[in-house]
């Protein structure tokens, strides 16, 4: 998975990559030549005395390291660029694949899942995209190089190259070995670790509420423990690296000098060769040493890689049709036939057998007990989900044949759990209709019974929103979700018990403004108070995933002994309060 994610996404910067490989050539050519410069001044200038040569040679290693300098610095540019665009670009896809999920893959990954699945995992592969692009290139050239102007050297010395290559790689690949599984865990961890911190971030009322907090901290200590002891055992291999590395480098250098100070003492190498000799073999080491850096990344980059790869790979259960339809009749005529939904692995279906109508000027409400499936059925319209048989047409069309964008710019809905985005109360109206004037967003608050507290505040339209709306009470927080809806002016309003934080008396108003202003939109409301319901055109009664019974009020108090319980027994809780 991770070289198919390399190359699909560093495909667009080929010509960067081709220059970060053309000057990490130049650059590691240029340091291979310098130790035979050295090599020449020791042998024909130090030895002789010729102080000229001297000068002359070492104003051309001068020149040569500058040249190794400013190739090098220009290859970490084009390294760091590419791997900075590679990091957005695969954030981007990601992104975009995550936003095409209905609401059952986000719910197979988990949101925390994701959110470190394009965060963290992407920025481990990015780390290997810069070291490679840094290190991995010109380590090697450097190898190879090293070991043809060593032998160029002395041939005799050539042996130790046979031995000490071999036992670096040899130790650093049984270390590397035992540390790829620990990569795995890691990333396992921090996801779990995300996990406890969202729940508790997000639940902290109700962690407090029931004085749950000793709990809560356990609970993240033995998640933050394992991650921590993970982290360690990753920590202690790594640590073991680089004495290695040194032990065997140092090892190296002495054999170097002993056995090459026998040959120079019989004459068979001069005293530079010796000097040059010993560098190449640092140099060859060292280049091993940087291609083992990159190995220890290449585990957890794989590991990460593999993660990204499951997200890019999954297909959304809500698929785009093949040839959308971009044109039906307008007349906001919303129908389901026969409509059976279930989830993965269910013994039973949540929806079976429903079937109703509902057209402009109409408000069709929703009612039924808690998992009554009133909630799927709402999220069947705008393809929260598919149904798994049956029909969800709009204007006579099946909803899976709409093109996706125009199908969600005609329905507008008002979520149970109302959410507000970062920003200001007029960028979160504008949402639906960026081109929205200032009078239609005080058109849809006042509708939404909204605007007394929004013109309260000292900034009005501009007043800030926190993330998710938390600085507002929850029924403000679902009166401008309201209005976000009605800014929009679609052609269907779903409104999933978007009245249940507002009192009776601001629940009448905002129902009695709704209805002129949705006189030529389908509206559908699903409710838990009858109160809210009890001026609909019509009433779906639903009872364990089955139509109860249709019809208004009236009809249903007198044909449906369902609707009548529900009714009852809201009655008597409010006799009783």
């Amino acid at each position: 998975m991770l070289s198919r994610l390399l190359r699909t996404h560093l495909r667009p910067y080929s010509s960067a990559l081709t220059a970060v490989v053309l000057f990490q050539l130049i650059g590691t050519i240029a340091s291979l030549y310098l130790p035979s410069l050295n090599a020449d001044i020791i042998d024909k200038g130090v030895a002789t005395g010729d102080t000229g040569y001297i000068l002359t040679t070492g104003g051309w290693m001068l020149t040569v390291s500058l040249v190794q300098i400013a190739c090098s610095i220009a290859a970490v540019y084009h390294g760091a660029k590419v791997a900075a665009g590679f990091g957005r670009d695969v954030r981007s896809a990601v992104f975009h694949r995550v936003s095409e999920f209905s609401t059952r893959e986000v719910a197979h990954f988990g949101a925390p899942s994701l959110i470190t699945r394009n965060t963290n995992d992407v920025q481990q592969v990015q780390m290997l995209v810069v070291m490679t692009c840094t290190m991995l290139v010109a380590a090697p050239i450097m190898g190879i190089g090293g070991i043809i102007m060593a032998l160029r050297q002395d041939v005799g010395l050539s042996w130790l190259m046979l031995v000490c290559v071999p036992v670096l790689l040899l130790s650093i690949g049984l270390l590397v070995s035992r540390m790829v599984p620990q990569f795995r865990a890691m990333q396992v961890r921090i996801d779990a670790v995300n996990r406890v911190l969202r729940e508790q971030l997000s639940g902290i009322r109700v962690v407090r509420a029931f004085v749950r907090e000793r709990e809560e901290t356990r609970r993240f200590a033995e998640a933050n423990d394992e991650l921590t002891d993970t982290a360690l055992r990753v920590g202690r291999l790594t640590a073991l690296i680089f004495p290695t590395v040194m032990l065997i480098l140092n090892a190296s250098s002495v054999a170097v000098l002993w056995f090459g100070a026998a040959r120079v003492d019989s004459g068979e190498m001069q005293v530079g060769s010796l000097t040059a000799f010993l560098m190449y073999l640092l140099q060859i080491l060292m280049s091993m040493m940087m291609a083992t850096f990159i190995s220890i990344m290449i585990p957890r980059a794989a590991v990460c890689a593999e993660r990204i790869g499951e997200v890019l790979d999954t297909e959304s259960s809500v698929r785009p049709p093949e040839r959308p339809v971009r044109q039906v009749d307008r007349r906001a005529e919303l129908e389901l036939r026969d409509v059976e939904f279930r989830y993965p692995g269910a013994a039973a279906p949540v929806l079976s057998g429903i079937s109703f109508r509902a057209v402009a000027g109409q408000t069709t409400a929703v009612v039924g007990s808690t998992g009554s499936g009133k909630t799927t059925l709402v999220s069947l319209v705008p393809r929260l989900f598919d149904a798994t048989s049956g029909a969800v047409l709009i204007d006579g069309a099946d909803v899976r044949d709409l093109d996706p964008k125009m199908l969600w710019g005609r329905i507008g809905l008002v979520p149970q759990k109302p959410y507000l985005f970062t920003g200001t109360v007029a960028s979160n109206l504008r949402y639906g209709n960026p081109d929205a004037t200032d009078e239609e967003l005080w058109e849809a608050l006042e509708v939404a019974q909204a605007r007394d507290f929004v013109e309260a505040m000292p900034e009005g339209l501009q007043a800030p929103i926190t993330q998710g709306g938390t600085n507002v009470s929850g029924g403000q927080r679902q009166r401008l979700s309201i209005a976000r809806a009605l800014v929009a002016k679609p052609e269907i309003y779903l409104f999933d018990d978007s009245f249940s934080a507002l009192d009776l008396t601001t629940d009448a108003r905002l129902r009695a403004a709704l209805r002129p202003y949705t006189s030529e939109a389908t509206v559908i409301i699903v409710a838990q108070r009858v109160s809210t319901i009890v001026d609909a055109d019509q009433i779906i009664v639903l009872d364990d995933g089955l139509v109860a019974g249709i019809g208004t009020h009236e009809d249903l108090l007198g044909s449906c002994p369902t609707y009548v319980e529900i009714v009852e027994s809201q009655l008597t809780a409010e006799s009783a309060a």
